[in-house]
Order: C-alpha cells, then sequence, then structure tokens
C-alpha cells in the first residue's frame, strides 16, 4: 500500500464515506476508522493527514462522541467537517452553542483566499451547510477563515498547526468549490502524491483473498448486477474452482434478467464459474405477502437469501466462506459505527441472527460505484456488463410501495423494461447513472376508451451522481417522458398514470425504499 494515506475518524454523519470517495477521487489512498480509535493504533498507520466527519449529535450532549487534545498535538494536519470542525472548537477550549439560526441547503459562504485551504478559491462560495449547533468561540491561536450571514465562524484555521476546520460540508457536490478545497488539504497542507490506483487495489485483493480463504471453499451470492458480478470475478481470479456462484431468482429481478444473468455466467458463458440457479419466486412471494414496511420488506428478502444459500451449500458439501458484493454505499447507508441508519441493505444490516458459514468475505467493501465498475474494466469484464444499471439487493421489492405480489411485480416490470427501452432510443442512457419505474401505492380515478379505471400510478427515477451517495433528478425532455408515458398507460394493465420524481438525494433517496 502507499505510505501516502489520509484518514477519516467517523463521529456518526451520513457523509462520512462519501469524504473517502472525495479523498481517492485525488488518487490517494484513504480509510474509514471509527473516531474511537486509538492514538497507537493512528500513528501504526502513519496517515499523512485526518479528517473529522460530521455526526448527527452536540459537542456538549450527554456521551457525546469526542476525540482527545492529543490528536491535535501529534504533528499531523487535521481536518474538521461540520461536527468535526464544533468537535476540534471544543476539545481545544472554544466554545461550541446552539445556533441562533439553523442553517440547512446551499449557502453563501464569504472564505479568507489567503487561508491555504481556499487556495484558488473565489472569496464568496456557495457551500452546503447542514447544521444546528454552530462555533460561538473560536480556541485561542485560531483565526476565522470563514463566515456567513447567520454563522458568524463558518470556517477557522491555526494553519502553524495545520488544524483547520469547516462548518459547511465540502465533500458534498453541493458545495461548488468543495473539491478544490479537498485538494488544497491533502496536496497543499498534506503534502501526499497522486499515486494510488483501481490496479493496486485488484492485485491486492485478490492475494489477501487467497490468504484468508486458503483452500476453504467460497459460497457467492451472484446477482447478475454490477457489484456481485465484480465480487465473483475477483473471487474466481483469487481461487479458481474453489467457488460456486448461486443466482437466486427471486422474482423480484427485472424483466428477462433471471435468463440474462444465466446466460453470461451459467456453463455457456465466457467465465466458467460453477454456477447454480435457483428458481425461488413463489417462496420470496409467500414470504412478503402482507408485509407493506419497508424495513421489514428488507430484512426479510435478505434473511431468505441467506436460508437459500445455507441450502445450497449443503448440497455441495463444506463451505467456509459466503462471498457477496457489498461496497460502502450500502455500509454507511446501514449505519457504520454510530452512524444515523438511512436503510439497511440486505447483505449489511439485513443479515439474520444465524449464518451457517465460517465467515463473510466481502472484497468490494471499501469500493465506492465507480471504482468497483473501475475494479471490473482492470479485471477484464466487457464494458456492458459493468457499465450496466445499478439495482439493488432486495430488488423490485423496494421499487413496490406497499404489499409485493406477483401481480405488481408484472405490472413494475414492464413499465420499468418500456422506460429503459425509450430511454436507450432517445441516446439518454449514458447521461443519467440510474433510472428505473417504481410501482407507487396510490390508485387513482382514469378513463381509458368509454371506461372508468381505478388502477395504480408509476413513478419513473432518473439521476446523475458519481458516486450514488448525494444525486441531481435528471432533466429528461418532456418528449421523452410523453412518449414513455403513453407507453406505459396503454401497455401495461393495471396503470393508468405515469409520475415523475424530481427529487434531489439529499433529501431524498436514489430508491424509493
Amino acid at each position: 500500500m502507499n505510505s501516502d494515506m489520509i484518514i477519516v475518524l467517523d463521529f456518526g454523519g451520513q457523509y462520512n464515506q462519501l469524504i473517502a470517495r472525495r479523498v481517492r477521487e485525488c488518487n490517494v489512498y484513504c480509510e474509514v476508522h471509527p473516531y474511537t480509535m486509538s492514538l497507537d493504533e493512528i500513528k501504526k498507520l502513519a496517515p499523512k493527514g485526518i479528517i473529522l466527519t460530521g455526526g448527527p449529535n452536540s459537542v456538549f450532549a450527554k456521551d457525546a462522541a469526542l476525540c482527545s487534545k492529543e490528536l491535535f498535538e501529534m504533528g499531523i494536519p487535521v481536518l474538521g467537517i461540520c461536527y468535526g470542525a464544533q468537535t476540534m472548537a471544543h476539545v481545544l477550549g472554544g466554545e461550541v452553542a446552539t445556533a441562533p439560526v439553523s442553517e440547512y441547503g446551499k449557502t453563501t459562504v464569504e472564505v479568507d483566499t489567503k487561508c491555504k485551504l481556499f487556495k484558488d478559491v473565489h472569496g464568496t462560495s456557495i457551500c452546503w451547510m447542514s447544521h444546528t449547533d454552530y462555533i460561538a468561540h473560536m480556541p485561542a491561536a485560531f483565526k476565522n477563515t470563514g463566515r456567513t450571514e447567520n454563522c458568524p465562524v463558518a470556517a477557522m484555521a491555526n494553519e502553524e498547526n495545520g488544524l483547520y476546520a469547516v462548518q459547511f460540508h465540502p465533500e458534498v457536490l453541493h458545495t461548488e468549490e468543495g473539491t478544490k478545497m479537498l485538494q488544497n488539504f491533502v496536496y497543499e497542507i498534506c503534502k501526499c502524491e497522486a499515486t494510488w490506483k483501481m490496479d493496486s487495489f485488484v492485485d491486492t485483493a485478490i492475494e489477501e483473498l487467497r490468504a484468508k480463504i486458503g483452500d476453504g471453499k467460497v459460497l457467492c451470492a451472484l446477482s447478475g448486477g454490477v457489484d456481485s458480478s465484480v465480487a465473483a470475478v475477483l473471487l474466481s481470479k483469487a481461487v479458481g474452482e474453489q467457488l460456486t456462484c448461486v443466482f437466486v431468482d427471486h422474482g423480484l429481478l427485472r424483466k428477462d434478467e433471471g435468463d440474462e444473468v444465466e446466460a453470461v455466467f451459467g456453463p455457456t458463458g465466457p467465465y466458467k464459474l460453477n454456477f447454480i440457479r435457483v428458481n425461488a419466486q413463489e417462496r420470496f412471494y409467500e414470504k412478503l405477502k402482507g408485509v407493506t414496511e419497508p424495513e421489514a420488506k428488507r430484512k426479510i428478502i435478505g434473511e431468505e437469501f441467506i436460508r437459500v444459500f445455507e441450502e445450497e451449500a449443503k448440497k455441495i458439501g463444506k463451505v467456509d466462506f459466503l462471498g457477496q458484493g457489498t461496497i460502502y454505499p450500502d455500509v454507511i447507508e446501514s449505519g457504520l459505527g454510530k452512524s444515523a441508519t438511512i436503510k439497511s441493505h440486505h447483505n449489511v444490516g439485513g443479515l439474520p441472527d444465524h449464518v451457517d458459514f465460517k465467515e463473510i468475505v466481502e472484497p468490494l467493501r471499501m469500493l465506492f460505484k465507480d471504482e468497483v465498475r473501475a475494479a471490473g474494466i482492470q479485471l477484464g469484464i466487457p464494458e456492458n456488463l459493468v457499465y450496466r444499471q445499478p439495482f439493488p439487493g432486495p430488488g423490485l421489492g423496494i421499487r413496490i410501495i406497499g404489499e409485493v405480489t406477483a401481480e405488481k411485480v408484472r405490472m413494475v416490470q414492464d413499465a420499468d423494461a418500456i422506460f429503459r427501452e425509450e430511454v436507450a432510443r432517445a441516446g439518454w442512457g449514458k447521461k443519467i447513472n440510474q433510472y428505473y419505474a417504481a410501482l407507487t401505492n396510490m390508485r387513482s380515478v382514469g378513463v381509458m376508451g368509454d371506461g372508468r379505471t381505478y388502477d395504480y400510478a408509476v413513478a419513473l427515477r432518473a439521476v446523475t451522481t458519481t458516486d450514488f451517495m448525494t444525486a441531481e433528478a435528471a432533466p429528461l425532455p418532456f418528449e421523452l417522458l410523453s412518449k414513455v408515458t403513453d407507453r406505459i398507460v396503454n401497455e401495461v394493465k393495471g396503470v393508468n398514470r405515469v409520475l415523475y420524481d424530481c427529487t434531489s438525494k439529499p433529501p431524498a433517496t436514489i430508491e424509493l425504499e
């Protein structure tokens, strides 16, 4: 591993992994660790810089998450973000208080461009704020380097000791010059070199998998999506025929996708994997009958997945490891450490209490979606597989609001196929990063022919993003949306209305549930 490294200490905010993603965009290796990491452990890693994340609590609350004063005396540059900034101020003798006016969203910040953190940044910059508390008084030896109308200390620095703090979130794309600020911290302040590349990850991951698995057998959860496909090929490169890939068709896949997955990874495909397809549609529908709560659906699907794998493992003999395509956004949205849980993922928070395997291996757990794609290309996986549309583990189970039934699955599969077909035909397929049709639980009156209908509404979702931690609704042409709408209401039985979701992430998530 390259000696130039930044570590992120996690205080529980929702953008924690995104900070690491932004540092890696600088081609500098970055790891996330809990704020409780000891000074000795930090010294062993010998990072060139430390970033303190945001968090959901107050520094003066009971059992507040705080770091020690010694962290700031190690001679390593530190950047505190939001709660991390307040922690720095509080621990070093400043004062943090409840702000008279909370700030949330895009805010104009005046910054001191003489500060190294704001080198080549405009004096007035649009930044993303999300805070209730604020720094009322700075610690001794700190200089005020940023302010807003409602936040007198939006940034501060003790440049002599390499300590910097910002109340806003530079890691979020809504902060217009945030990338430049983080580059300044990584390159100008921490003196890191841009030498970390994806090929080094692939080589290291294969070596680590071989060492970990030894002569053990691995059962890999293969969905046919980007993450599980890259994980399967990575495991195959590492342990070859010790790997068996099980594809569970839970009846919640996109239209015809089960057959497409088998064509690629099955016995006639190019990868020569030990491939087993399990058709378990009715089993999943039965388990989901009457269930409407999103988290309950996710956990049911996750548990049933594991049960199917356990059964298949027993059929093929002793299996030591379960391989999964878990990636960073899965982990952070399921709650990392004390992070606020946004939603659980079937391969993270949705695991049942008892898993009948020695251990779970997740070779992509430290990667973001675009890094997974880069690893896929490095592994020689064809681009049409690597750049296919992302698809959630629970599948259409979380693209159907409310109870899941076979009839609803048919509706959303047909509507989604039409949407994807028309997006591709209009030349928008490579301009947007994720798009799909979901079935709402709203029914409304309509007129078709001379008759009255009372049918479901389909919601279309299309977003642009670089990391899937933040996203903007794609500005699809109305002509395209109109064409999709006409086709869906005419071709999909049970649907009489089509809506387009214009919400960004945050405040929404990319999936509806």
